[in-house]
């Protein structure tokens, strides 16, 4: 009998609200990951109502038929340890790296039928609470079966340096305490849609964003989130065009288009306008594109600027997109865009220049907002002004080496980073993973250091602890539940961990008192599946209802 191939997740996957980098990464994983179908069932242990109905909605509009067969499960992200006890799974993997996965490590060594690989995906690495996350994957449960997928060459590194830092810092020796493996796998794109336009299209698409501009004006776009804090620092490029115009640019040959997210009430936006005034740039912006917007920006554009300087930004989306539809791409030399950029093949690399050091910075994180500190770390961060500027006039003046990069760009694009490519490559490393020897005696019984353990940490609370010792016999509220005169009240959440028939028959067993020991077997005997723990929170929740009560 074929063993079945089941994909497992906590996330959704599918997020609402706000366009960012992340949820556009995620929900084109799913895509893919759906699309290539190759797996049995797809099992989503989600925690919240929104969540649920969220991608239930999401599969339904777009997979109808795998619903129809019944290979995606939405469960209830409490029911993990039944199913992982019951089904061999072949994989577990998270949209994120960070929260879940050594906790999901610990579920698993404890209840899985079989260790199972888990991954997840790296992101933004830059937040101050991210040592403490990364600390939590270096614990004995860490199987080799689990891994980090970092999305870029960059990102492997600095993911890397984390565990070094980790075990520097708390002497903590590989051998005793492993961390995950670490692999590159980039993020994707889907490419239906993303194809260079025809110059009709091109032509269309200036007239619907409202460009009334002359054939041979160059449109240079910016596509990312306006604030000097988050992922960029436009005013290099402002000043980079400044110096354009002195070399002899004609204004009116260019224009700037910055579309993206924008904070409501930010004033730099507003900054950029007055500056822009100043130099003679015709600069446009579009706050919150729609999607048919974003399309139109990229096929109305001839060139795609991206001068990342913030750490928060760690692949770069955008410049995949942009390369799809065949513009030349000026990017800075830094964070993922190295992966993604060749260098006077499919555009420009632009020198950065940063601190190896912030130790002021790196004390008051911690203590400061996430955009604090990521813009004093962004300030210390130079974009080549003079570079950018030539990089940009040699694609101005020559509009052949546009198109040349733009072709090679989109070839690129299409080779290595559709969503289809990075599935077959996830499959490959699922693969990989399930086949890694690991050594499971004893892994069951490893305790993650981070993990609360609120019955001992707070057992001296109560009066006393139960023990097996502890008698006790059925109260009044049980022997009229036994006698069908009154029925248990069972809260919602707390449902699925209690038996009806366990409840019914605790109050006959307990009629003459009894111990817990002596109790748990009669319960065992009859619900063999439930373990001595299990079995020991009916009879306390009993307790609690009046159904049994501690006899003298």
């Amino acid at each position: 009998m074929k063993t079945q191939r089941i994909w497992g997740t906590l996330d959704p996957f599918y997020e609402t609200g706000p366009i960012l980098g992340r949820k556009v990464a995620n929900i084109g994983f799913l895509n893919g990951l759906l699309t290539e179908d190759p797996f049995d069932e797809y099992h989503f242990f989600l925690s919240g109502g929104n969540s649920r109905e969220g991608l239930t909605g999401f599969i339904s509009s777009n997979f109808p038929e795998l619903l129809e067969k019944d290979k995606v499960k939405i469960l209830d992200r409490r029911d993990l340890p039944d199913y992982i006890s019951k089904h061999e799974y072949f994989c577990f993997h998270q949209s994120d790296c960070i929260v879940y996965p050594p906790h999901l490590a610990r579920v698993r060594n404890k209840f899985a039928k079989n260790i199972f690989p888990i991954t997840g995906t790296t992101h933004s690495l830059s937040y101050s609470n991210y040592g403490s996350a990364f600390l939590n994957h270096i614990w004995k449960g860490t199987t080799a079966r689990d891994c980090i997928v970092a999305t870029s060459t960059p990102g492997t590194q600095v993911v890397e340096k984390y565990f070094q830092h980790l075990r520097e810092g708390f002497e903590l020796d590989e051998d005793k305490f492993p961390s995950p493996q670490i692999k590159k796998i980039p993020l994707g794109i889907n490419p239906a849609e993303l194809v260079p336009p025809t110059p009709q299209q091109k032509a269309e698409a200036i007239e619907n964003l409202g460009l009334n501009t002359p054939e041979n004006r160059v449109n240079i776009l910016v596509f990312g989130r306006i604030a000097h804090y988050s992922k960029m620092d436009i005013l290099p490029l402002m000043r980079a065009m400044q110096r354009l115009f002195s070399a002899g640019i004609a204004r009116e040959d260019v224009r700037v288009i910055l579309a993206g997210w924008m904070d409501d009430g930010d004033d730099f936006p507003n900054t950029l306008k007055q500056l822009s005034r100043n130099m003679g740039l015709e600069l446009s912006i579009f706050e919150c594109p729609t999607d048919h917007q974003k399309l139109d920006l990229y096929r109305g554009s001839d060139i795609f600027v991206s001068i990342s300087d913030n750490p928060q930004e760690t692949f770069g989306l955008t410049i995949l997109e942009a390369g799809a539809m065949g513009l030349p791409i000026v990017a800075s030399d830094y964070d993922g865009y190295k992966d993604l950029v060749v260098h006077n093949e499919t555009g420009f690399l632009i020198e950065t220049i940063g601190a190896a050091e912030t130790p002021v910075v790196d004390l008051m994180a911690p203590l400061c907002f996430d955009n604090q500190y990521h813009l004093l770390l962004a300030q210390q961060t130079a974009v080549s002004t003079p570079k950018l500027a030539k990089g940009l006039e040699t694609l101005i003046k020559d509009r052949k080496l546009r198109e040349s990069m733009g072709k090679s760009g989109a070839a690129r694009v299409r080779d290595k980073f559709t969503w289809r490519e990075v599935i077959l490559q996830h499959i490959a490393l699922w693969e990989e993973l399930s086949t890694t020897p690991v050594e499971t005696e004893g892994l069951a019984d490893i305790l993650h250091p981070a993990q609360v353990r609120f019955g001992e940490l707070f057992s001296h609370y109560p009066t006393s602890a139960i023990s097996a010792e502890t008698m006790v016999v059925t109260g009044a509220t049980g022997l009229a539940i036994y006698q069908d005169k009154e029925f248990p009240l069972i809260y919602k959440g707390v449902e699925r961990s209690l038996k009806q028939e366990v409840i019914k028959k605790m109050a006959f067993f307990a009629r003459k008192p009894i111990t817990t020991s002596h109790l748990i077997a009669k319960i065992q005997s009859m619900a063999k599946e439930l373990t001595t723990r299990e079995a020991e929170f009916h009879i306390l929740w009993a307790l609690k209802h009046d159904i049994l009560e501690k006899a003298c």
